[in-house]
């Protein structure tokens, strides 16, 4: 066993962690969901489209833009969000990689033999 647990997150898993925890919230997931492809929605839409407040939205659209996981840009008096995906296969490489380097693959020949 590694001594790692009281150590602090590297710098990459902060990152991978800030995504994770954004998605990790159904309403969260819901609103990334409202999106098609290159399209961008104010608050308005979002809120008219969802069974949460304005206020709720706000910070659930917050969390998402703080993680990366949205980007956005007020143009005259609206805010549109549009989504990041780069953001999140980025996390997932990471947590790939890492899996792949502490935890190859083994060929399932091998794996049914080890019973």
């Amino acid at each position: 066993m590694r001594p790692s647990y009281s150590r602090p997150l590297p710098r990459t898993w902060q990152r991978n962690a800030l995504v994770f925890t954004a998605l990790g919230d159904p309403h969260r997931q819901r609103i990334l969901l409202m999106f098609e492809r290159d399209e961008r929605l104010t608050v308005g839409q979002i809120v008219d489209a969802s069974t949460l407040s304005r206020s709720a939205v706000a910070h659930h659209l917050r969390v998402l833009r703080v993680a990366g996981v949205l980007s956005c840009r007020k143009e005259g008096k609206e805010v549109y969000y549009w989504p990041e995906p780069d953001t999140v296969r980025a996390a997932l490489a990471g947590v790939r990689d890492y899996l792949d380097e502490q935890f190859p693959v083994r060929r399932r020949a091998a794996r049914a033999g080890m019973h």
